[in-house]
């Protein structure tokens, strides 16, 4: 407990510091407006246009260009030429071919070759910050996850650079000059799953840290969104609907939680969070003390869907439900999305987006803009990543054009318009940030409290440590 109150102290302290540096302003308090789940506060400063050089400029004139006008750029720049890009996403590798397909509609004689590497455990920060080093870099762009990451190691030491296509902009109803967040690709969504073949209720969030539950989930140290999540959490949005969850649950388990709830109040103050803060903290210490560690989503989904697996529950990427093979003692509709049942409450999982961006030395930049103009602008760009349900293009039109081309929110029918596996009917994301209770990625929000409620979650004992 000396260890606890002493680093909670230290905590308190460098939160008293941040705030005084801030002008006293609380990062948990803070709101902002979103574009497609972007926060607008996240982002890099942008200087006067006539004092851009390098690829700084070119991303200035290129985001007033259409995605013609950026194919023209790019076919004069890299025909003949090797494409070097890095990804959290392997599509990255399936979208470049029908990118260079798109570019051979203009211009048949064009080629290019290409590479795309998918680096694991987080090694692709790594990669982008030993090749920022270079004066010419060899990756043209990148597509990566992770905000509180991406806002402190990669934006905010100018490594990589953000490109708003007009046609994205236009698609948003902003502009590239007043829109200061990151470029999404898509957002991706992790949903509470639970086995179904069994007698255990789930419908509230809180039921997922109730007495004896033990979600499998992918441990926060290795997909370290999993830990953005737990941070959002803290946000006065998230916090005060899981005060409004916790409201609806019946006196048996109000008095199991109220316990935890009560030795929080003195954290959430200590952190500088809102009066509802320790319903978000008894949340995440329950929830960081029972899951069960895996090491990817696919293993938790195939236990899921296992006839054998009564009454177990997790949190992981709901496309994973797209490969399912169906058999005597697996299939899909052994499982409920939590957020599906009439009768839910509460947040239904966690939205996280994968970002685009040029590397602040990139080779061939007029090209990299314009595959990203085409990918977050273009139904047949997306393709490679909206041929399956769970990923929502950040453009609206694109999002559109996306659903009436596979019918996601009919993903569990079959061809005679029966409705076999009704956890596959995708109900797309406007539904999912608002009734589905999605908890969205705020970069900006995640890097001003990764030092305080990260050190507090930091202290927490796993489950994994206890065994």
């Amino acid at each position: 407990m000396k260890k606890r109150g002493l680093a909670l102290a230290i905590v308190s302290a460098m939160l008293i510091a941040t705030l005084g540096a801030c002008g006293g302003s609380n990062p948990a308090t803070g709101e902002s407006t979103t574009v497609a789940g972007q926060s607008q506060e996240a982002g890099e400063s942008k200087a006067p246009a006539e004092n851009l050089t390098g690829v700084d400029a070119i991303i200035a004139e290129a985001q007033g260009m259409t995605l013609e006008e950026l194919a023209k750029k790019a076919i004069e720049e890299s025909n003949g030429q090797t494409f070097y890009g890095v990804g959290n996403s392997s599509r990255g590798k399936t979208a470049i071919p029908l990118f260079i397909s798109y570019l051979q509609t203009i211009d048949p004689s064009y080629n290019m070759n290409f590479e795309w590497q998918q680096p694991k455990n987080n090694k692709i920060f790594e990669q982008l910050s030993a090749d920022s080093l270079k004066p010419t870099g060899t990756f043209a762009m990148t597509l990566i996850q992770d905000g509180n990451q991406i806002q402190t190691k990669m934006v905010d030491t100018g490594i990589l650079k953000t490109f708003i296509p007009k046609d994205w902009a236009d698609a948003n109803k902003v502009t590239a000059d007043s829109y200061k967040g990151f470029l999404p690709l898509q957002t991706l969504n992790k949903v509470f799953m639970f086995n179904n073949t069994g007698d255990a209720k789930f419908t509230n969030c809180w039921d997922f840290v109730y007495e004896g539950s033990h979600p499998l989930f992918m441990d926060v140290d290795s997909e370290l969104v999993g830990k953005n999540f737990l941070y959002m959490l803290t946000k006065d949005t998230y916090s005060d609907k899981l005060k409004e969850a916790y409201d609806k649950l019946d006196a048996t388990k109000k008095a199991y939680f109220d316990p935890v709830i009560k030795e929080m109040e003195t954290d959430a103050t200590d952190l500088g969070l809102s009066e509802n803060g320790k319903y978000a903290l008894a949340w995440i210490k329950l929830w960081v003390e029972n899951y069960t560690e895996e090491t990817d989503d696919g293993p938790i989904c195939n236990t899921l869907v296992d006839a054998s697996a009564k009454n177990q529950s997790g949190l992981l990427v709901y496309s994973k439900l797209r490969s399912i093979e169906e058999s005597s003692n697996i299939s899909v509709n052994n499982v409920t999305v939590a957020a599906y049942q009439d009768d839910y409450t509460g947040m239904g999982g966690f939205g996280y987006n994968h970002y685009l961006f040029l590397t602040k030395n990139s080779p061939l930049p007029w090209t990299a803009c314009a595959f990203i103009a085409y990918i977050t602008c273009t139904e047949d760009g997306f393709s490679a990543w909206g041929k399956d349900m769970g990923g929502y293009s950040s453009n609206p039109k694109v999002m559109e054009e996306t659903e009436a081309k596979y019918q996601h929110q009919k993903g569990g029918y079959n061809e005679a318009g029966e409705d076999q596996f009704p956890a596959k009917n995708d109900r797309g994301y406007e539904w999912w940030t608002t009734d589905g209770g999605l908890v969205l990625e705020d970069p900006q929000y995640c890097a001003d409290v990764s030092f305080t409620v990260g050190s507090w979650i930091e202290m927490l004992s796993k489950a994994s440590d206890k065994n």
